[in-house]
């Protein structure tokens, strides 16, 4: 069974999403316990908490997965599948047609890959949803332009304090989010743009392909001092401005704007008291729904092609068993094989090249007998004729 686990941006603000990512993970460690879940991959981004897992012990009905917190969305099966070709489509993200979720996606399956538990069903439903995913963006317009969550906040940010020419940006934190924030403000005219991240290099390079300056993250103060917009993406788990530090700064309170694009959140609620203008990810919903908006037509050209490529994955399900089968037939033919060369070859031992002549003979007979096997099991199993299957399950097995 395939078995979907999330919290996403259509059923959550960023507070609740939070929360309810333990709770996810408190929900899986659960199942694992019980189970033994070998086969799992983890999506986590500024947006969604997700878990795919594909173990054929685990019941729909279980007691583990009747839970009361409706912001939970547990998906079987189909629709889980289904969930996934979308969300790599671009469909299913906040900032409609965005590629960072192509991206994020592959990194999650590369992650399971290394740390070995990327089994053979979800490394075909990820290879496929990959694939999905660049053909949706190849063949219809669901990308076109700007288009990403760092796009969307310097839209809001120029929807509230005005045109950012001859501004001072701060961008803190230089990971994918801070570059696509730096993307998006290199079409600017700003005065001068700063680039802290924990990790100095890291923000000496972004601050390089800008034409900005990186600054130690020790020196923020001094920074958020002078910054008409500050826009902080870190990884940190925790707030890295709050109203009891930005109360240390000499600074004019209500003409900066903030915009917090991290998960968990940079910047504390209680900014606000100082009446500093402080965004977050919740507040892109208003650009993310003109976003929708202007790409509604290109839905039912990504659908189709999400439909018709769904059909080929249920295919290659089909042949997932009795590829076991015919693996395991034609090893079971090649060890018989091998020890008729071996008798054989001890009764010819005295006759020049009859090694290779009886290896090349026998290799032939057992190809041509496999190749009848195996393609009557893959059309049984193309015609779902299960009986069939079972019955080379029991004769080969």
């Amino acid at each position: 069974m395939i078995l979907n686990l999330r919290v996403d941006h259509k059923i959550a603000d960023i507070q609740s999403m939070e929360v309810i990512a333990n709770e996810i993970d408190e929900l899986f460690t659960k199942l694992q316990e019980k189970y033994s879940i070998g086969e799992y991959i983890e999506i986590n981004t500024c947006n969604r908490k997700e878990y795919y897992i594909h173990n054929n012990n685990i019941l729909e009905d279980d007691v583990l997965l009747s839970h009361e917190n409706k912001s939970i969305v547990i998906d079987y099966g189909q629709s889980a599948v289904m969930h996934l070709l979308r969300m790599t489509s671009g469909l299913e993200s906040m900032i409609v047609g965005e590629d960072q979720i192509l991206g994020q996606v592959r990194d999650a399956k590369h992650k399971a890959e290394k740390n070995r538990h990327c089994g053979k069903v979800l490394d075909l439903i990820f290879t496929k949803a990959i694939h999905v995913g660049r053909v949706v963006r190849k063949k219809t317009n669901i990308n076109k332009g700007s288009v990403s969550i760092g796009s969307a906040a310097i839209d809001l940010a120029e929807k509230h304090i005005g045109s950012l020419d001859n501004k001072s940006v701060l961008v803190i934190g230089a990971g994918k989010m801070g570059k696509l924030v730096a993307k998006a403000l290199a079409e600017k005219n700003l005065n001068a743009i700063f680039v802290a991240n924990r990790t100095f290099y890291v923000a000496v390079q972004l601050a390089e392909d800008l034409g900005g300056q990186a600054i130690l993250f020790n020196d923020l103060e001094k920074y958020l001092a002078t910054a008409d917009l500050v826009i902080s993406a870190t990884s940190a788990p925790h707030p890295i401005i709050t109203k009891e530090r930005l109360l240390g700064i000499d600074m004019d309170y209500e003409n900066v704007m903030m915009v917090d694009i991290a998960n968990p959140r940079d910047i504390s609620e209680d900014v606000l008291e100082l009446g500093v203008k402080s965004f977050n990810i919740d507040d892109l919903r208003e650009i993310a729904d003109e976003n929708t908006r202007l790409r509604k037509k290109e839905f039912g050209e990504a659908e189709n092609i999400i439909n018709e490529e769904f059909i080929l994955l249920q295919e290659s399900f089909k042949m997932i068993d009795v590829d076991e089968i015919l693996g395991n037939l034609r090893a079971s033919m090649e060890d018989i094989r091998q020890r008729e060369i071996e008798k054989a070859n001890a009764k010819l031992s005295n006759v020049d090249g009859s090694t290779k002549v009886l290896d090349n003979l026998t290799n032939s007979i057992v190809n041509k007998i496999f190749y009848d096997i195996s393609k009557k099991v893959k059309k049984a199993a193309k015609d779902e004729n299960k009986e069939v299957i079972a019955a080379c399950e029991y004769i080969f097995n």
